[in-house]
C-alpha cells in the first residue's frame, strides 16, 4: 500500500507480483476488500505490471474489473478459492476422486516409487508426477481431427493431448477446446498435454512423419533436419519473437510459444439442423419462439417479470429444456426458499435416489461461501435435463436464507431444515443412496487449536460411517411404484440398491487443516506429518483442503493456459460474458434458447464410467490402458484420462468394504482389471447417451 515499500521492491521491474490471502481469516469479505486495495496500490504504481490475486469470495471478483489497468490479456488473473475448491468438489460429485487428479495435475511435483511401499501407493505416485504443459504441434499433424492427433500423441509420442487452442475466424479472443469434434487442426496448432517433465512434450514439436514413423522408442523423437520442418520452425519463433517485441513496446508480457495463432474454429453443429430441431415444433409470438400455449397468445399480451418469454405460470418441469442467458448452464423461474424445504417427513417419504447430499454446518451469520459455485457445475448445460443429480442440502434454514439469492434460479434443489449429525435427517434424505455425500463448514474457523476447525466435518463424516441401513433398503424396494417421486427427483434409471453400511456412502470432506486429515480414515496408517497429497483420503478423494489451491498461483504464473483450462473443466463452462452478468448481482437470466446458445451445449464433460459391464467391458479383461483409450476414442469419442481402482486388487467384485484410488495418466502398457472405473472426457451427445453416466459404483 506504500509507494516507498513498492519502490523498494522494485516493483516496476518485477516480471509479476503475487498477492496471496490468509485462508484462515475471521472476515473472507474483509480480507479480499483489503487485497483489492493492496492490488489498485500496486497497480496505481505500475500500471503494466503483471497481478495474479488470490481471493476468498467469488462475488468479490467483480470489483478487479473496475481496476481500470486491470486486463486479463496482459497475464493479469485472478484465483478465487471458493470458485475451485467448490468446482472441484462438483466435479468430483460427477466423477469421485476427480478433485484429487486435477490437484495432483497443477502440483509440480516429481515422484519417486519405493518398493518398499505398496503398489496402490507407487501406481498413485506415477500420476502425482504429471503436469500441464503447452506446446505447439508440428506441421505432422496440421489437417488431423482432434482425435486422431490425441491417438497419435499417446501410441507414438507417449503423450496425452487433452485440449487445443482455437483462434475464431472473426479475430476474437482464443478460446481453449477440450476435446473437440469435427474440427480440423490448422497450423501452428498449441496443444495442452498431461505428461511428466516438458521435455517429453517437445516430442509433438520435433514429430516428423518422414523421419519417426518407424521409430519405435518415443526417447529417440529428435530434431530432425527435414527442409520443410526447418522453414517451418523458423517461420514461428520469428513470429514468437516479433510477438514479443510488440508486447515489450507496448507494456504487455512477452509472448510465449504458447500464444500461437490458430486459424480456424471450432466447428459447432449446424445452425439449421439446432434451429429446426429446437424451435421448429414452438408456437411463434412476435417473431420469437415461445412456450406459452396458443389460447394464452390470443390476448397479445404476454405477462412480464420472470423472463422474456415466459409468463408467471410457466411450469419448467412440463418443458424439455430451458438454459440461462450465455447457454452455458440449465435455468428456472426464481423461487423462493419455502418452495424447497422438505421437512423430515416429506422428505423420507420421496424416493431420493441418485442425488447429491450436502451437508452444511453453519450459523445465521457465517461468512457465505458461494453455494452457487457448488451447484452451478452440476447445472452445465451439456447436461441433459434428466441426467441433472438433484441436490438436497442439509442444515440451518436461516443462514440459507442469504445464500439462496444465487441458487433461486438452479433447478433440482431441496432444503432440509435440520443437522448434518441428525442420523435421522440423513435417513430422511436417504444418504446411503445418494452419488455423493458432500461435508462442507462455512463456519468461522477459531484460532485457538487448528485441529478443532474441522471438528464438525470430521464428526459428522465418522457418523456416516458409523451408520447401518440395512432396514432401510427393504422399504425402498417396496416402494417399487412410486414412480411420480422419482420421475419429479432426478434420475430415474438408477435404481440400485444401497450399500448396508456407512462406510462404503461415497463422501468427500472439506478440509481447513490439511493435519486433520488423519482422523477421517480410522483404519489408514498415515502419520500425523504426512504431506496431504500422500495421505490416502485424498488418494482415494474423499478428501480436500484449500491449500491444495496455493501450487495454482506458481502454476498461473508459468503458464497462464493451464489456468483457463481447469477453470472451464471445474466450473462446468463459465465464461467472461456470464462473470460479468453475474456481477451485476441480479443472478442468472434466463434466455431464448437460440442456435448460437444452444450451440455452446457442445462442449465435453467429466466422466466416470466402469469396465464392469457395457461396451468396454472387454477391455476389462486383462487387456491394456492403450487398447482402450484408442478403442474410447475410435469408437465414442471419449478420451480416457486416468483409472479409479480397487485399493485391494485382488478383490475380484465391487466388495462393500473396498476402497479407491486415483491413477492420473497410466502407462500405455498399464494393465487393466474388471473393477476399474474410468476417468473420461465425453463429447456431448444429442440423444440419450449408451452409457449410465450417473451411476458410481463404490
Amino acid at each position: 500500500m506504500n509507494a516507498m515499500d513498492l519502490e523498494r521492491a522494485k516493483v516496476h521491474e518485477a516480471d509479476a507480483c503475487l498477492v496471496l490471502a490468509n485462508k484462515y481469516c475471521p472476515d473472507p469479505d474483509a480480507e479480499d476488500a483489503a487485497n483489492i486495495m493492496r492490488v489498485i496500490s500496486i497497480k496505481n504504481y505500475s500500471d503494466d505490471i503483471r497481478v495474479i490475486i488470490q481471493l476468498m469470495q467469488y462475488h468479490n471478483k467483480a470489483y478487479l474489473l473496475n481496476i481500470p489497468s486491470w486486463d486479463w490479456k496482459q497475464g493479469d488473473d485472478v484465483i478465487c478459492l471458493a470458485e475451485l475448491k467448490l468446482g472441484f468438489i462438483a466435479q468430483s460429485c460427477l466423477a469421485p476422486g476427480f478433485s484429487t487428479m486435477m490437484a495432483n495435475l497443477f502440483a509440480m511435483r516429481s515422484f519417486k516409487t519405493s518398493p518398499d511401499m505398496a503398489a496402490w501407493q507407487n501406481d498413485y505416485l506415477q500420476g502425482t508426477g504429471c503436469e500441464m504443459y503447452t506446446e505447439t504441434l508440428s506441421p505432422t499433424f496440421t489437417g488431423m481431427t482432434f482425435s486422431q492427433a490425441s491417438e497419435l500423441c499417446f501410441v507414438k509420442l507417449k503423450l496425452l493431448l487433452l485440449a487445443i487452442e482455437v483462434k475464431p475466424e472473426d479475430g476474437g479472443d482464443p478460446k481453449i477446446s477440450i476435446n473437440p469434434r469435427r474440427s480440423k487442426l490448422p497450423t501452428n496448432t498449441v496443444g495442452f498435454f498431461i505428461a511428466q517433465s516438458a521435455e517429453e512434450v517437445k516430442r509433438a514439436w520435433f514429430y516428423c512423419k518422414a523421419c519417426h514413423e518407424d521409430v519405435k522408442d518415443e526417447n529417440l523423437i529428435k530434431k530432425c533436419k527435414c527442409k520443410h520442418l526447418m522453414t517451418f520452425r523458423k517461420g514461428v519463433r520469428a513470429i514468437q519473437l516479433v510477438g514479443k517485441t510488440m508486447a515489450n513496446k507496448t507494456g504487455a508480457t512477452p509472448a510465449t510459444p504458447f500464444s500461437a495463432a490458430l486459424s480456424k474454429p471450432l466447428l459447432n453443429i449446424k445452425n439449421s439442423v439446432m434451429a429446426k430441431e429446437e424451435n421448429g415444433s414452438k408456437p411463434v409470438m412476435n417473431g420469437r419462439p415461445t412456450n406459452k400455449p396458443a389460447d394464452q397468445q390470443k390476448n397479445g399480451k404476454m405477462e412480464v417479470g420472470i423472463a422474456d418469454d415466459q409468463a408467471k405460470d410457466f411450469d419448467f418441469a412440463k418443458t424439455e429444456m430451458k438454459y440461462d442467458s450465455t447457454g452455458m448452464f440449465h435455468w428456472t423461474p426464481a423461487r423462493s426458499i419455502e418452495d424447497c424445504i422438505l421437512d423430515r417427513n416429506q422428505a423420507a417419504m420421496t424416493v431420493l435416489n441418485g442425488h447429491v447430499v450436502v451437508c452444511l454446518f453453519a450459523d445465521p451469520d457465517s461468512p457465505l461461501i458461494g453455494l452457487r459455485n457448488l451447484v452451478m457445475p452440476l447445472r452445465a448445460s451439456n447436461f441433459h435435463y434428466h441426467e441433472l443429480k438433484h441436490v438436497v442440502i442439509v442444515g440451518a434454514v436461516d443462514y440459507l436464507r442469504r445464500e439462496w439469492k444465487t441458487l433461486q434460479n438452479l433447478p433440482k434443489i431441496s432444503v432440509l431444515n435440520g443437522s448434518p449429525l441428525s442420523r435421522a435427517d440423513l435417513r430422511a434424505v436417504n444418504v446411503n443412496l445418494c452419488d455423493m455425500c458432500v461435508i462442507l463448514s462455512a463456519k468461522v474457523p477459531s484460532n485457538d487449536d487448528p485441529t478443532l476447525a474441522d471438528k464438525e466435518a470430521i464428526l459428522a463424516s465418522l457418523n456416516i460411517k458409523a451408520m447401518t441401513f440395512g432396514d432401510i433398503i427393504t422399504n425402498i424396494e417396496s416402494m417399487g411404484d412410486s414412480k411420480d417421486a422419482l420421475n419429479n427427483m432426478g434420475d430415474t434409471t438408477v435404481k440400485r440398491p444401497g450399500p448396508i453400511y456407512g462406510t462404503n456412502v461415497p463422501m468427500i470432506t472439506e478440509l481447513v487443516n490439511d493435519s486433520n486429515v488423519q482422523f477421517l480414515d480410522q483404519d489408514d496408517d498415515d502419520d500425523p506429518d504426512t504431506e496431504l497429497y500422500l495421505t490416502q483420503p485424498f488418494a482415494c478423494g474423499t478428501a480436500f483442503a484449500v491449500s491444495v489451491l496455493d501450487s495454482l498461483m506458481s502454476t498461473t504464473y508459468f503458464n497462464q493456459n493451464a489456468l483457463t483450462l481447469i477453470r472451464s473443466l471445474i466450473t462446468g463452462g463459465a465464461t467472461p460474458e456470464l462473470e460479468i452478468i453475474l456481477a451485476e448481482g441480479a443472478g442468472l437470466r434466463g434466455g431464448y434458447s437460440t442456435p448460437d446458445t444452444l450451440s455452446h451445449r457442445d462442449r465435453c464433460r467429466v466422466g466416470q464410467i466402469s469396465l464392469s459391464d457395457g461396451p468396454l467391458a472387454t477391455f476389462g479383461e486383462g487387456r491394456k490402458y492403450q487398447d482402450l483409450f484408442v478403442a474410447s476414442l475410435r469408437n465414442y469419442g471419449m478420451l480416457c484420462i486416468g483409472l479409479y481402482r480397487l485399493r485391494d486388487a485382488a478383490l475380484t467384485t465391487v466388495d462393500a468394504t473396498s476402497k479407491r484410488y486415483v491413477i492420473t495418466n497410466p502407462p500405455f502398457d498399464f494393465g487393466l482389471l474388471p473393477t476399474d472405473q474410468v476417468y473420461v472426457l465425453l463429447p456431448f451427445e444429442r440423444k440419450q447417451s449408451r452409457f449410465s453416466f450417473s451411476e458410481t459404483e463404490v
